[in-house]
């Protein structure tokens, strides 16, 4: 090889680990870690509920949480929530009321918004979460129930501090 041919694939060598460096999640599968933008407590309002999700930092390959819904100072409704890694990908897994756990897997994932389906669920299919960029958090469940489209929208801002 000439030194013209180890210039150019050199110079090709570096452009390609530029642009891994550049777009670390295009440089394999996802990692849990990459969810850290959904860590922290939320709350919001749904009618005359009060909601809240408290989750975990996303370190070792997990994110743990914890859901409630409040109606007149009353706890009416809660969840166990976990994101996991596994060598099949990563799952969110829920647990409401704490029953038995569902798994949703992760089908999409960008900067600060993912998407987990279990198409053989009942409802819903999908679940979705988006950090907005003026720091809120939107959540929603969504897929056919009855036959029917349908979804549920839930928003959060971060939870104030007692």
């Amino acid at each position: 090889m000439n030194r013209r041919h180890i210039f150019r694939f050199g110079l090709v060598a570096l452009l390609i680990s530029s642009a891994l460096l550049a777009h670390p999640e295009e440089a394999g599968p996802p990692k849990v870690e990459q969810l850290a933008w959904m860590g922290g407590s939320w709350e919001g309002t749904a009618g005359k509920a009060s909601l809240e999700e408290h989750w975990t930092d996303a370190k070792g390959g997990t994110l743990f949480g914890v859901s409630r819904t409040i109606i007149g100072g009353k706890t009416v409704a809660f969840e166990f929530l976990r994101i996991e890694s596994r060598a099949a990908g990563i799952f969110y897994v829920v647990q409401p009321g704490g029953r038995p756990p569902t798994d949703f897997k992760l089908t999409k994932l960008e900067a600060q918004s993912a998407v987990f389906e279990n198409l053989a669920h009942d409802f819903p299919q999908r679940i979705l979460y988006k950090k907005n960029a003026d720091g809120t958090l939107h959540a929603r469940v969504e897929g056919e129930r009855n036959g029917q489209l349908s979804s549920q929208d839930f928003h959060f801002r971060p939870a104030k501090k007692e």
